[in-house]
């Protein structure tokens, strides 16, 4: 009986005449742009303006692919200086190979540089992209799928993934998906990162601290999981230890923020709001003057207006009903007379 599956592509590259298409790639520009949408909503939401996150992002999204290429390289160097490889593969960032905590780190350094240049509070923008964020960890996971890549223990589950390939000493089998397990677990974060941000009206950085201690208790059992080479630290994977680290410190940051500086920041962006209320009393006073320029080109509109405006003519009140009067007022005094006579 053959068991059901989750089957590999057969490559992870098409090629669109010499120019390759790489899945990883495509995951991960996917990724950017979904973080850079979701955060742009709940930025403005938020009272900041239009494009501040996109803006910000051009600063943060190089320092993040950096930050992750040099985590990854920096802790499995052995894929790249041992004997038999060559160095040069390090620099090929298309090919797989991004280390989430490096993507982070720096990816905050190059933030807070944009943020800084924007005059923008970099607790508050990371509050508001942090679904976002996680939304694109979940997206680019799927990269890992392309490159027939981390993987965990073998299993026969309806839902195993079969490895096809045998590079880089692959055996070709069922085994869990740890990309799908984590991919699902980072949409699942998003939502409670959304819900939490509504719920308790999270600010000063706490969504953003709650997104990541959120993730790293998923990625410690997720970690646990896989079967590729990694170093390990009595008996744990490098990456449970930094899982452990970061998460202990996310939930301090939570605790000690909530005391210092409870609540939600009031202005997120400086001049937001004044913006804003100049371009509502800009567009009241266009529309006064388009209504004046309308009623201007009208003929018969301003003959009207003229009419209402000029004392004296028929239009006056009572001046047709004056002749009428008078000739009541005549033929009254005929009768009376009349009567007289009579």
């Amino acid at each position: 009986m053959e068991l059901a599956f989750i089957p590999s592509p057969s490559r992870g590259v098409l090629y669109l005449g010499p120019i390759p298409l790489r899945g990883y790639a495509f995951c991960i520009i996917i990724g950017v742009f979904v973080a850079v949408w979701l955060g742009n909503k709940r930025w403005i939401a938020r009272g900041g303006r239009p494009g501040t996150v996109a803006d910000i992002a051009v600063w943060a999204v190089p320092f993040g692919l950096v930050g992750g290429r040099l985590y990854h390289v920096i802790t499995d160097y052995q894929l790249y200086f041992s004997e038999g490889r060559d160095w040069v593969d390090a620099f090929k960032v298309w090919e797989g190979g991004l280390g989430i905590w490096g993507a982070i780190a720096f990816g905050a350094v190059g933030a807070w540089i944009g943020a800084r240049r924007r005059g923008v509070p970099m607790p508050a923008y990371a509050d508001a992209v942090a679904p976002g964020i996680v939304l694109a960890q979940a997206i680019g996971r799927w990269g890992n799928w392309f490159n027939q890549e981390l993987y965990g223990k073998a299993t026969d589950l309806p839902w195993a993934v079969e490895i096809t390939s045998t590079a880089d000493g692959r055996v070709p089998g069922t085994y869990h998906p740890t990309f799908l397990y984590e991919s699902l677990w980072c949409i699942g974060v998003a939502l409670l990162v959304i819900w939490a941000d509504r719920r308790f009206r999270l600010g000063h950085g706490r969504a953003f601290a709650l997104y990541v201690a959120a993730y790293c208790a998923g990625r410690f059992w997720i970690e646990y999981m896989r079967v590729d080479d990694a170093h390990h630290i009595l008996g744990l994977r490098l990456n449970n230890w930094t899982a452990l680290f970061v998460f202990l410190l996310a939930v301090l940051y939570i605790v000690l923020s909530a005391r210092m500086r409870p609540g939600r920041e009031a202005v997120v962006e400086p001049g937001a709001e004044t913006a804003a209320g100049e371009a509502g009393v800009d567009g009241e006073k266009d529309a006064g003057a388009a209504s004046a320029e309308a009623g201007a080109d009208d003929p018969d509109t301003a003959k009207k207006d003229k009419d209402a405006d000029t004392p004296g003519e028929t239009d006056a009140p009572g001046a047709a009903e004056a002749p009428e009067d008078a000739a009541d007022a005549e033929g009254v005094k005929n009768g009376a007379d009349s009567a007289k006579k009579g």
